[in-house]
């Protein structure tokens, strides 16, 4: 869980520890922290093959992820930008599936407000990553190892989402400033189990595309170390989300105590969240009731779920 005073503890010192020690290198791996939730198309991850808890390069995986692009639901500027990554994509990963318990509203609402979890992370000193919001639905990612790029969310729906982004590198692993761009699709699938527990499953591909003159280099030098990063950080991105679920059931004043504390969010983000956590308390303190055969504890708050963005 996590403790609003930066007291990480139980599992969550594992995911702290980690976060440490993987600081965000590549483009990708901070889509694919900024991303962290929901998504629909032609194949389910909970459907997914065996191998799929496995990250893969493979050229059939990226040729269906392609085709689970809902392009007939997109505008015109948004099949551009997509077609502009996939025309010339210098590194494509699909990433580990993974499958958390997690509340499905504070989930969604996470992974469309990703300047939440950075700034979180900010708070507990575990990352040196900005991101803020610079206009809706976008956003303005810089990484100290010399990464910059602007995110835009080109589409929404329960169990998609599509991230475009526009990137360059001028750190220390290459001789020069680098630019392209980039594009994330997240799918997720949703279970619940017998006691009312919410499992959700979300997989990843990522496509990253180079502009003239630095994809050899890219593929050369940077290519093991994109692929090493972004696994491992959706990894623990996923396993803090369901840390943060699990947080909002068992201490709401908690969670609203450091909603009030992210300086670098819109008030009005703060207040959905704070709102967001006081639902999922509500919802797990009606669940163990019925389990008990007893009216739920009365709570202090204003449920308020965010209605989805299409």
């Amino acid at each position: 869980m996590i403790d609003e005073n930066q007291n990480v503890g139980g599992a969550d010192c594992y995911v702290q520890h980690r976060l440490r020690r993987n600081r965000i290198q590549s483009c990708l791996a901070g889509l694919a922290f900024s991303l962290l939730a929901s998504l629909a198309s032609a194949a389910s991850p909970t459907t997914a093959s065996p191998d799929a808890n496995q990250g893969t390069s493979s050229t059939a995986v990226r040729k269906s992820a392609i085709q689970s692009i809902p392009f007939d639901k997109l505008d015109a500027d948004s099949r551009e930008k997509i077609n502009s990554v996939l025309s010339n994509v210098s590194i494509y990963r699909r990433l580990p599936t993974r499958m958390v318990n997690c509340d499905p509203d504070l989930y969604l609402f996470l992974v469309r407000h990703p300047d939440i979890v950075v700034n979180i992370w900010e708070i507990l000193g575990v990352s040196q990553l900005q991101l803020r919001q610079v206009e809706i639905d976008t956003f303005r990612i810089v990484e100290a190892e010399g990464t910059a790029a602007t995110l835009e969310y080109l589409y929404h729906s329960s169990d998609m989402q599509i991230v475009y982004g526009k990137w360059t590198y001028t750190g220390p692993l290459l001789a020069r400033k680098i630019t392209g761009n980039c594009l994330a699709v997240l799918k997720t699938g949703y279970s619940k189990d017998s006691d009312g527990k919410y499992y959700i499953t979300s997989r990843l591909d990522g496509f990253l595309s180079v502009d003239s003159g630095g994809a050899e280099m890219l593929a050369r030098t940077l290519q093991p170390l994109v692929v090493k990063n972004v696994d491992g950080n959706f990894i623990q991105t996923v396993a803090f989300l369901g840390s943060m679920s699990k947080t909002a059931e068992v201490n709401l004043a908690g969670m609203q105590r450091l909603a009030g504390r992210l300086s670098h969010v819109q008030p009005e983000t703060r207040q959905q969240l704070s709102d967001v956590a006081a639902s999922v308390a509500h919802r797990a303190a009606a669940i163990k009731a019925a389990r008990k055969d007893q009216p739920p504890q009365r709570l202090a708050s204003r449920p308020q779920d965010e209605a989805p963005r299409q």
